[in-house]
């Protein structure tokens, strides 16, 4: 009996230790891949960011400004004198145009 007991013995001791030196490997690659896995992760991630950026629609065109279409209209007037006033367009033909211009 005391052959078995021993044969027992030295098998928990083999099992148990063959137990810790797994659990052991185990909580070192893990220790050393966890960097590697955060430093993949923010890399898709910042990929991911960029992709995204460069997907947004660019930002809108600023409105042009009010006065610029106020001066063309006013030149567009002076220039519908003139021509009346050199005889080219009739009175009708200038107010005609003068409306067509305001937008009235």
């Amino acid at each position: 009996m005391p052959g078995l007991l021993r044969g027992v013995a030295r098998t928990a001791v083999v099992a148990g230790t063959a137990t810790a030196v797994s659990g052991r490997v185990q909580r070192r690659q893990a220790e050393k891949y966890a960097g590697r896995d955060a430093q993949i992760a923010h890399d898709r991630q910042a990929a991911y960011d960029e992709q995204t950026y460069d997907q947004q629609a660019p930002p809108p065109a600023a409105p042009p400004p009010a006065a610029a279409p106020q001066v063309d209209i006013v030149s567009q007037l002076k220039s519908l004198a003139e021509l009346r006033d050199q005889g080219i367009l009739t009175e009708d033909e200038f107010t005609a145009q003068k409306a067509k211009i305001l937008g009235t």
